[in-house]
């Protein structure tokens, strides 16, 4: 039985005897693809089965199942590496691209693409210097963006109604949160647990950020009126998930106010730069988020004490500026003697004025009565200008009556026997031929009446319901109580069992009654429809569209 040069405790199959034709001589076995991928598989575990790697991380991604797959390289290496779902849960940071670690973990080979790689059990950051580098182009690249400008900042409210803990439910933070809070003032605190280390931790507190700010005003859980993100101290790796982009995002996306308590006072995380507010510890948090009860009764005491007292000297300054001003007035029968005597110098100032006004008015009618003439002036300057203007009018008639004569003379001078006779035939014969035209102009118009007349009477009987009747139509019409015949029924079901009918025919009439039993019978179908012919038709079986 031969063996490879591997330590292992598999022997290989024993020699084929027909081997040595195959291989052309050669004293070497043969082996299946799947069972040399085994030895090397075990041969690889066996001797790598506890490494530590430092490189580069290129290629990461998580898979939906959870398990993470990357890949560590150098400057002439490369490595595959994989993060099962539960070593990659207690990662303290989430691994990023071009960040330089140290995995701890196995190698293995994977058969299905003859390969190897490396299982990472534990996975840390190579040295702080490479996790500081990377927080701090993180922060200049935020800040760069502006979300760490002042102009963001909110105000913190003076005393929340509501205060919302983001914190892990298990550790000391909401504990001594709590008991802070019950010592200063006393407030409804609703506790969102989340993890606040290792994978997966960033996720939930920036999903707890965006949740209690998503909450309104008609929700079960009341919406705080104050955030703290609270968490103990810790290795800058325990607190990696603070320093997220995403958190990051989620608490400069808040309206809330924000409080960000992680770490003790030496420990800064990129939280602490977009919080409304940073806190050294969870307990100076709870200070800064609420006054103190005592001292606020203390203050209300004393303020209720000075109350009092400030009145008074409020009111005891405004008498003494009362009584200052009024030393500074004049008498008030020194100004209602003054206003008086104005008043009766302005009454005789009018008194005077108005005379003087009338006698200016009266003076202007005596000089206008002056001016006007007496009636009987005015009488005889008309009857002047009355007499002037009947002399121009017989002149101008006088002209009129020459220029009237002397056409006259010219037109009977103009005129002849011969062309008054020739006038008179030609009116004659202009009236004798109006006369005929009014003979014959009515006569003509009563015979194309007429004659419209005569056709649309004939259309009319064309139309007439007597013309279908004599080509084998019956109408149905309905029997009053006298007897005589009332509406025509168009339709079937206007007719009731028993009623008396009336069938007119184009020859008389027939009494009948509609029996109960059996209906109207379906028109049959219809055959295809006749070509409808253009024009009027001449032919004897011609007749008018009743329709």
């Amino acid at each position: 039985m031969s063996r490879l040069p591997f330590d292992t405790d598999r022997p290989f199959r024993q020699r084929d005897p027909g081997a040595e034709t195959a291989t052309g001589g050669h004293n070497l076995p043969v082996y299946t693809v799947s069972e040399i991928s085994g030895e090397l598989k075990r041969t690889v575990e066996s001797r790598f089965a506890a490494v530590r790697v430092r490189g580069e991380i290129s290629g990461f991604k998580r898979a939906a199942s959870g398990h993470c797959y990357l890949a560590l390289k150098d400057e002439d290496a490369l490595i595959d590496a994989v993060v099962w779902r539960g070593a990659a849960m207690r990662l303290g940071f989430k691994p990023e691209d071009g960040l330089e670690v140290v995995a701890t973990g196995r190698l293995t080979t994977y058969p299905g693409r003859s390969k190897y790689q490396l299982v990472v059990e534990q996975m840390e950051p190579a040295g702080a210097g490479a996790l500081m580098a990377l927080i701090e182009e993180r922060r200049r690249r935020l800040a760069a963006e502006g979300l760490f400008d002042a102009g963001r900042k909110q105000p913190l409210p003076f005393l929340p109604e509501v205060i919302g803990v983001i914190t892990s439910p298990t550790g000391a933070v909401i504990r001594d949160i709590l008991h802070r809070l019950a010592d200063r003032f006393p407030r409804r605190v609703i506790l969102w647990p989340v993890m606040v280390q290792g994978l997966g931790a960033a996720e939930q507190v920036a999903a707890a950020i965006r949740g209690f700010d998503a909450l309104g005003p008609g929700d079960r859980v009341p919406r705080p009126d104050l955030l703290i993100v609270a968490r103990g101290g810790g290795s800058i790796e325990d607190l990696m998930a603070f320093n997220e982009e995403s958190v990051v995002r989620a608490a400069a996306d808040c309206t809330i106010p924000l409080i960000s308590a992680v770490g003790h006072e030496t420990d800064t995380t990129l939280i602490d730069f977009v919080a409304d507010l940073r806190a050294p510890t969870p307990t100076a948090a709870a200070e800064k988020a609420v006054p103190v009860l005592g001292e606020l009764l203390l203050e209300l005491g004393d303020l209720g004490a000075r109350l009092p007292a400030a009145a008074f000297r409020l009111i005891e300054r405004g008498s003494e500026r009362t009584a200052g001003l009024a030393r500074g007035l004049p008498r008030p029968q020194s100004l209602i003697d003054a206003a008086t005597q104005r008043l009766d110098d302005r009454a005789e100032r009018l008194d005077a004025g108005i005379d003087r006004v009338l006698e200016r008015r009266a003076a202007r009618v005596r000089e206008l009565s002056a001016r006007l003439k007496s009636p009987g002036e005015r009488f005889a300057e008309a009857a002047g200008r009355l007499d002037l203007t009947g002399q121009r009018l017989e002149a101008v008639m006088g002209r009129v009556q020459d220029r009237a004569r002397a056409r006259l003379d010219r037109v009977a001078a103009g005129l002849s026997p011969g062309a008054a006779i020739r006038v008179g035939r030609l009116g004659r014969e202009r009236l004798d031929g109006l006369g005929a035209r009014l003979d014959t102009g009515p006569r003509l118009k009563l015979q194309r009446l007429a004659e419209r007349l005569e056709a649309q009477g004939a259309l009319l009987e064309s139309y007439s319901y007597r013309r279908a009747l004599a080509r084998g139509f019956a109408l149905v019409e309905t029997v009053d109580a006298t007897g005589g015949t009332g509406q025509p029924v168009t339709r079937a079901a206007a007719v009731s069992p028993g009623q008396a009918l009336a069938l007119v025919f184009a020859d008389g009439r027939v009494d009948v009654q509609a029996s109960g039993e059996g209906g109207v019978p379906p028109p049959p179908e219809a055959g295809p429809a006749a070509p409808r012919r253009r024009g009027r038709s001449r032919g004897p079986a011609a007749q008018p569209d009743l329709f």
